[in-house]
């Protein structure tokens, strides 16, 4: 039986409609061709709501930057998950047509909420250790492992394979997040009191420094597997379920975690005296809508339709997407930061082709 003709094989017929079919015939070619780059889009919609969660994590860096030199870190981690619960729920509202996530089943709520403790509770604590036993240099550094981890975690739990591409693709963004990150910078003089708590200057005695130093690294690969075993943790909780929603579950677990913490830190003074800095709070609230609400909420668009390690590699160029910020704001990155941003860009694009 002879093979049927495609649209581009049908034999020329000729006639007074010639015009009118090819145009025609044009037109159909063109409703399958915008299908296509339709379809394609869809395709890397998980990769793409990555690198859109990166652009958020530079917009609320930001702004928790200077909410967390007035009120503290601790104060800040529970103010900005508290600030996230009314933009998520108008979103519940407007979308779904629930303010909360009541329809959320047993699993979704027993497996998100574990989750938010790691990623959310667990993961930052160990970071913020880290930032004062060694540094935000070098605890960033460590950090970029995160997609690392995610892979290796998604591969084990999951079931996830990456292909060659992928794999090369994430190793090119982690080791150019890394050699960017990992820039030394000339100290600035007459830096605030703020900043200086989270550097090694306050480093114990030199009998001390070897246990200081792993400590601080072993506080900076937690929190790295803690990130990492977060997303996984919420990849496997949503199975199917909306992804803001289950963000909002995240969340309501992450402020139970913190409220525990701060009750054993004796730290909810400070809570109440952050409330009362409007500049603070105001930063909080922005930082919030970009990280809590559309940060946390797109990375599980992310995960659920792109493979973890690929997902998180994406998320790990917040750093890079950064250096514009800096760059406008006087800090002119070097010669590391400029290749590192180039090697990443290319992982980046090989992870989207």
């Amino acid at each position: 039986m002879p093979r049927a003709l495609c649209p581009r094989e049908q034999p020329a017929t000729e006639g007074p409609g010639d015009g009118a079919s090819v145009a025609a015939t044009a037109s159909a070619w063109t409703g399958v061709d915008r299908k296509v780059r339709v379809r394609a889009v869809l395709e890397r919609s998980g990769e793409i709501a990555a690198l859109a969660t990166a652009g958020c994590w530079v917009v609320s860096a930001v702004a928790f930057e200077s909410a967390g030199k007035r009120i503290g870190s601790l104060s800040l981690n529970l103010i900005r998950l508290v600030f996230a619960l009314l933009p998520l729920s108008l979103w519940g509202l407007w979308t779904r047509g629930q303010a909360l996530p009541l329809d959320a089943d047993g699993h979704n709520w027993s497996w998100l909420s574990v989750s938010a403790l790691v990623g959310f509770v667990f993961g930052d604590l160990c970071l913020f250790r880290a930032f004062v036993l060694v540094g935000p240099r070098l605890s960033t550094v460590i950090m970029a492992s995160a997609p690392v981890w995610a892979g290796l975690l998604g591969f084990a739990f999951l079931g996830e394979t990456l292909d060659g591409r992928e794999l090369l693709g994430m190793a090119l963004t982690v080791a150019g997040v890394t050699w960017a990150v990992s820039e030394r910078r000339p100290e600035a003089s007459g830096s605030n009191p703020a900043a200086d708590e989270a550097t090694p200057e306050l480093s114990p005695p030199r009998r001390r420094w070897w246990r200081w130093l792993t400590g601080g690294v072993v506080m900076a690969f937690a929190g790295a597997i803690g990130q990492a075993g977060g997303l996984v943790l919420s990849k496997h909780g949503m199975a199917g379920y909306d992804p803001f929603a289950a963000t909002q579950i995240r969340v309501f677990a992450a402020i139970a975690g913190f409220a525990l913490v701060i009750t054993a830190a004796g730290w909810w003074p400070r809570v109440v005296a952050a409330l009362r800095d409007r500049s603070a709070m105001g930063s909080t609230a922005i930082g919030a809508c970009f990280g809590p609400f559309l940060g946390v909420g797109l990375s599980l668009v992310a995960v659920e339709t792109a493979d973890t390690g690929v997902a998180a590699s994406l998320m790990a160029t917040a750093p890079i997407l950064m250096l514009p910020v800096a760059w406008w704001r006087g800090d002119r990155p070097g010669r590391a930061g400029i290749f590192g941003a180039v090697i990443a860009v290319a992982g980046v694009v090989l992870l989207l082709a």
